[in-house]
């Protein structure tokens, strides 16, 4: 019985493997370790400038980033699962071990889009609180996540979450009628709003199948062109 249990065990996994080759999650991988890596390099790349300066806008913009590796990676611990075992629901197969994931996913993700935003808001918001409600806010979006699990809860704490990001950024930077807005929202406005999508791509499974190759590319075009401006401004 021994040797046959070890050959099942065997197939299993090479079954195990074959559907990982074949189902497209080189580009899952791929994908995700690109974000981390441009985001990790963001990350490390401005500690220098932050010591020099202690500028606080930098500071935000770092922890930014590194949340975004952050969530990155605990994404990519939910599409491996979902790609490899076949399913569209991680928390009705994997209830504790998916309830986590996800909740560490949605949290980071949360702390991220709040950290980036504050890193061109902290001269106009000046609570003491502000990182406290950062977190709790975050806090809470996780575990809405986790509590109601329905595709159109998901859609709606996104959508108005993006509001609000691009209502702020719009009121807070209005520029006049003769300037335009600098790069630099724009490329965050995108960031924003891809990042968003990346997020209804994890929760709401195939519901934006049609547009994932784009939404990929064009999310590893913000990173890196994120990434290039860094690498110029820090030599």
């Amino acid at each position: 019985m021994a040797p046959m249990t070890g050959r099942a065990i065997e197939q299993g996994m090479g079954q195990g493997l074959g559907k990982i080759m074949n189902s497209g999650i080189q580009g899952e991988i791929i994908y995700s370790f690109i974000i981390i890596a441009c985001s990790l390099m963001i990350y490390f790349g401005t500690k220098e400038l932050y010591n020099l300066t202690s500028h606080k806008g930098i500071k935000y913009f770092r922890q930014a980033f590194l949340f975004f590796a952050l969530a990155y990676f605990f994404r990519s611990f939910i599409k491996i699962i979902l790609f490899y075992f076949e399913k569209s629901e991680l928390l009705t197969f994997f209830p504790i071990f998916g309830s986590i994931t996800l909740f560490m996913f949605m949290y980071f993700s949360s702390m991220a889009i709040f950290y980036l935003l504050y890193s061109v808001m902290w001269k106009k918001w000046k609570w003491k609180s502000t990182i406290l409600l950062f977190h709790l806010t975050s806090l809470a979006i996780a575990t809405t996540t986790i509590l109601f699990r329905s595709p159109t809860a998901y859609l709606i704490i996104n959508i108005l979450l993006f509001a609000f990001i691009s209502l702020t950024v719009y009121l807070s930077h209005k520029q006049p009628k003769k300037k335009k807005p600098t790069n630099l929202y724009i490329i965050y406005l995108m960031l924003f709003f891809f990042w968003i999508l990346n997020i209804i791509d994890i929760l709401v499974p195939n519901f934006l199948q049609t547009f994932q190759l784009f939404i990929y590319l064009t999310s590893l075009g913000i990173f890196l062109s994120i990434l290039y401006k860094v690498i110029k401004k820090t030599n």
